[in-house]
């Protein structure tokens, strides 16, 4: 059958070509969203340019003034007018360039789309006392004039979504704009720690790093001092790529992720393998809804790095996601452990703080020790699994410093072990340091056995989309194997028989969905290794000695010398703290001796 024709009252749509301001207000809209956006597009291109210093300052939260003054490389007349032409840039020449991006900027899109939304004056020189200036309004771009000034570049930026007022409106309040900006300069003040970085709103200055070349000073003009001091120092290499950075100890924590800073290459950026990997290294550490301070820069080869991933730069992709999750986990866990994370008698109250923050899965009732191998006397804690042989210690670790000058002192309250070391005294909770030995002795000796499942009353129906359903399909037998009985059920649902037998967690199905969604996200296999150690924690905590057992002697040390072979002899795998120590320089200062 023929088509009927066309209706005589139906548009006939007519293809165009868009007017070059339409096209870069079009992009202004994935470049410039905000005036961080302005401060980070032309901080990145004063960086690119060599600057030695760069001065920000801003009026009116950024509405009204934006400025940028940098000592880089500068412009000469024809340059700095190319540079307002869209998709003109001198950081790449062809697409396989896009392969080895080493400059922060490349896409040639920021300086046109920042003019065409603001009214704006580019002022640029190669030659000392010879500068070129540029105006650019409506997206009429005018002829360089001369001017007097040094090598540089400063970019003014005034009015900003003059010509768009809708745009306006999306932006928030005036404080959170403000600190918008303030995070944005102080990210490029700690990645390049040898570039002198300043920001002043009005008459005030927000930040000002000294350009020393030191990390700690960088870190110390936007965190603080204190912090500075309080935090470790991160550096791992595994042949592929290196992390070095800096993390704070578990009891020196924030109640949100503001403070994680993840930069490569010196970009900073948001990802989410390196966001899992800080995680992974420290989820045995810090009490839950907690979180560390880390500024981590990650160095790779360009070639294996995906940086034209969107407009703003913000986002990479890794060719190689765990090798890049594994150096950072490594890294950040060794420097905590290397650093030693045992808490003073005056630090412990933070970290109680934030362990009161925490919410701990419900405790076991009590067992009687002997059921674990504890009969009075004995001088072994080693809990009675099948098939367990006591890990030797590992020369070299913490048990160095831990164990030299090692004397028991007693026991108080049948809970606490107090002991004497070259350090000081230290107060020893034994329940949690039995819970971090036997921790660490299950996930090392029975890291491929099946885990005891309790069976559910009424199998629960777990309903997923199609992408989820198959990749948590794939990965059924690992399931099984830390304890749970899924099975498929018909298209894209499973049938939960069993959980783990100790589990006290979320609820299972939630467990189940969470995990589905990070298998589609690329993110299930620490996600699975997470869910196994949930199971290993409970089980530890419920084989552990507990608070009240009587000990002897030999226990007791039994018990500190185990401990001191651990992976990490200072805090339980949930995170509390097992050892205070009180240094024996305090008890002397205390008692006016020194």
């Amino acid at each position: 059958m023929a088509r009927p024709p066309l209706a005589d009252s139906r548009p006939i749509p007519t293809v165009r070509l868009l007017d070059p301001h339409t096209i870069n207000q079009i992009a202004a809209g994935e470049v410039v969203e905000r005036p961080s956006s302005v401060v980070k597009e032309l901080v990145e291109n004063a960086l690119d340019a060599g600057a030695t210093w760069i001065e920000v300052r801003i009026e009116d939260y950024g509405r009204k003034l934006i400025e940028v003054a940098d000592d880089g490389c500068g412009m000469d007349p024809d340059t700095a007018r190319l540079a307002l032409e869209r998709h003109a840039t001198s950081k790449i020449e062809r697409v396989e360039d896009l392969n080895n991006v080493s400059t922060l900027g490349f896409r040639g899109e920021a300086l046109p789309s920042i003019a065409s939304v603001s009214r704006m004056v580019l002022s640029s020189g190669r030659l000392d006392g010879v500068r070129h200036v540029v105006t650019v309004e409506g997206g009429v771009v005018s002829e360089a004039e001369p001017a007097a000034g040094p090598v540089g570049t400063t970019v003014t930026v005034r009015d900003l979504f003059y010509n768009t007022p809708a745009r306006l409106k999306f932006l928030k309040s005036d404080q959170t704009e403000l600190a918008a900006c303030v995070e944005t300069v102080s990210k490029y003040a700690v990645t390049y720690p040898s570039v002198r970085v300043t920001l002043r709103h009005g008459q005030g200055v927000l930040v000002q790093s000294s350009g020393s070349g030191d990390l700690l000073d960088a870190v110390a003009a936007v965190w603080g001092r204190d912090t500075a001091r309080a935090l470790a120092v991160v550096e791992a290499f595994n042949g592929g790529a290196r992390v070095r950075g800096l993390v704070s100890p578990p009891h020196f924590t924030r109640p949100t992720r503001a403070s994680q800073w993840f930069m490569v290459n010196g970009r900073p950026v948001k990802s989410r393998t390196l966001q899992a990997a800080l995680d992974q290294a420290l989820r045995s550490l810090t009490p839950e809804k907690r979180y560390p301070l880390a500024i981590l820069q990650l160095d790779i080869d360009p070639s294996r790095l995906d940086v034209n991933v969107s407009p703003t730069k913000s986002e990479v992709r890794f060719h190689s996601e765990g090798a890049v999750f594994d150096v950072v986990r490594r890294g950040v866990a060794q420097a905590l452990l290397e650093t030693g994370m045992v808490p003073h008698a005056e630090g412990i109250a933070s970290a109680n703080a934030a362990i009161q923050a925490a919410t701990f899965a419900a405790q076991a009732p009590l067992f009687p020790s002997a059921a674990f191998g504890l009969a009075p006397g004995a001088a072994s804690l080693e809990p009675t699994t099948p098939g367990h042989a006591p890990d030797s210690d590992r020369a070299g670790g913490p048990e160095v410093g831990f164990l030299t000058g090692l004397r028991i002192l007693g026991q108080v309250d049948d809970t606490f072990i107090i002991a004497e070391n070259v350090q000081g005294i230290l107060v020893i909770d034994q329940h949690v340091a039995h819970e971090r030995i036997i921790y660490e002795r299950l996930r090392s000796t029975r890291g491929g056995a099946p885990i005891e499942k309790q069976a559910l009353l009424h199998p629960e129906t777990l309903h997923l989309d199609r992408r989820a359903a198959e990749l948590l399909a794939e990965r059924l037998d690992e399931l099984r194997a830390i304890g749970y009985d899924l099975e498929v059920f018909g298209g894209d649902s499973f049938l939960l028989r069993a959980v783990p037998a100790l589990w006290r967690g979320r609820p299972p199905m939630l467990t189940l969905r969470d995990l589905a969604d990070e298998l589609a996200d690329g993110l299930g296999q620490g996600c699975l290794t997470s869910l196994r150690d949930d199971v290993y924690i409970m089980c530890s905590c419920k084989m552990a000695v507990k608070a009240g057992d009587p000990l002897g002697v030999a226990e007791m040390e039994k018990l500190v010398t185990d401990l001191a072979g651990t992976e990490n002899p200072y805090l339980c795998p949930h995170g509390r703290p097992i050892t205070i120590v009180l240094p024996k320089s305090d008890l002397y200062r205390r008692f006016k001796r020194c």
